[in-house]
């Protein structure tokens, strides 16, 4: 099938199929039991786009997917915004641990794991920060040990997202403390559901709690559910950080969904246009554009990059580069954003403030950290000067 039959396929398809709940702003599917999905549409959405193999296109079809290329990719996901539908499941399964166990699972663990992850009946979190193995991951202390058939896990893990609502973790652990830190490491998945799991939701700055604090006292993961082998996690655990600061999704533009209306919509709204009809601030309209350009730019290189890379898999150490500057140009616009509204754009509680403009202040504060999780901005440049730039230690 040419790229344009499969456009004008997808697109009818999407059009006959897409509910109106599933389109604007609004909930997306995780796939976790604990959140229930409130709009029936979305459940609609989710079960249509499953049978379709569309919630994760690129999977080959024994997994639950539908085994497009990487330009079918694009072009699906180009559709979809065309009438403003919301992908129809989001997660830590679908971007992170579904395409690791592709590359590095066996194939009792693609088999069990992967089409209840394309399906959205399950919900992943990630354990890998401690509270004294943050930027230097690689020093973290949770401690598995070796019964036979199974770890015995203890340790405390910290800032892990969504770790309420996850069915199931991926988890770095340390399975041999008498060897160099990087060698010692395992990669393991384990239920949450167990007695010896506990979640402590972590309240921020924000209003939000979107992080927690992970305890495991004798918790268990299974033989079988160790990916990689002992002591070679390392490797396993670096993929999956490249596949979470640059999947898929991410790179074509299908999760940058903001709250809100653009920049240059709320610019007129608070501050009014010229003459010519432009917003009445040759300063802040000098801003509103260049933010608007580094991001069109930004998205054509996110999307180049998918169409060069190999079978549609995530590049390496390249994908850093989109860390760093996505998180730069998400700080940007939530500062943007809450300058235009001069003193309106700094409310929290009261009537005098707008839910638009207290949702903002909001997402101003939650985007600070954005610049530390998944690899602060100063060890993205580190591993692009290293591994992208060859530069010497």
């Amino acid at each position: 099938m040419s790229s344009n039959e499969f456009r004008m396929e997808a697109r009818a398809w999407l059009e006959e199929h897409c509910p109106p709940g599933a389109r604007g702003e609004g909930q997306i599917a995780t796939g976790s039991t604990k959140i229930p999905i409130e709009h029936p549409d979305v459940r609609l959405w989710l079960e249509r786009m499953a049978e379709k193999g569309w919630t994760v296109p690129t999977w080959p079809a024994e997994y639950g997917g539908a085994g497009l290329t990487t330009e079918e990719f694009v072009i699906l996901v180009e559709e979809m915004r065309r009438i403003d539908a919301r992908p129809p499941l989001m997660g830590m399964g679908t971007g992170l641990i579904g395409p690791t166990l592709l590359e590095l699972g066996t194939d009792d663990q693609k088999a069990r794991h992967l089409p209840p992850i394309a399906r959205g009946e399950v919900a992943w979190c990630q354990g890998y920060s401690e509270p004294g193995a943050g930027s230097d991951l690689a020093s973290l202390r949770t401690r598995a040990e070796d019964r036979g058939d199974h770890f015995v896990i203890n340790g405390q893990k910290i800032w892990t997202s969504g770790a309420q609502f996850a069915d199931w973790m991926f988890c770095l652990v340390r399975t041999d403390p008498d060897v160099p830190k990087h060698e010692g490491i395992s990669f393991v998945l384990l239920t949450m559901d167990q007695p010896g799991v506990t979640v402590k939701p972590i309240r921020l700055i924000s209003g939000n709690s979107p992080f927690c604090e992970t305890f495991f006292d004798n918790a268990i993961a299974r033989k079988e559910d160790l990916v990689g082998e002992v002591n070679r996690g390392w490797t396993v655990g670096k993929r999956l950080l490249q596949h979470e600061r640059s999947g898929m999704s991410a790179l074509v533009g299908a999760r940058n969904r903001d709250p809100g209306r653009s920049l240059q919509d709320v610019a007129v709204d608070y501050v009014g246009r010229d003459g010519n009809g432009l917003i009445d601030d040759p300063a802040l309209r000098s801003q509103v554009l260049t933010h608007n350009m580094n991001s069109h730019a930004f998205r054509l290189t996110q999307r180049r990059t998918v169409q060069e890379s190999e079978d549609g898999r995530t590049p390496g150490p390249a994908t850093s580069i989109f860390k760093m500057y996505g998180t730069e140009l998400q700080q940007e616009k939530s500062d943007l954003m809450c300058r235009i509204r001069g003193v309106q754009g700094y409310g929290w509680t009261g009537d005098t403030f707008s839910s638009e403009e207290r949702e903002w202040t909001r997402a101003f504060l939650s985007t600070r950290a954005a610049s530390i999780y998944s690899g602060s901005n100063e060890i993205q440049r580190n591993i692009i000067a290293k591994r992208v730039l060859g530069l010497p230690d």
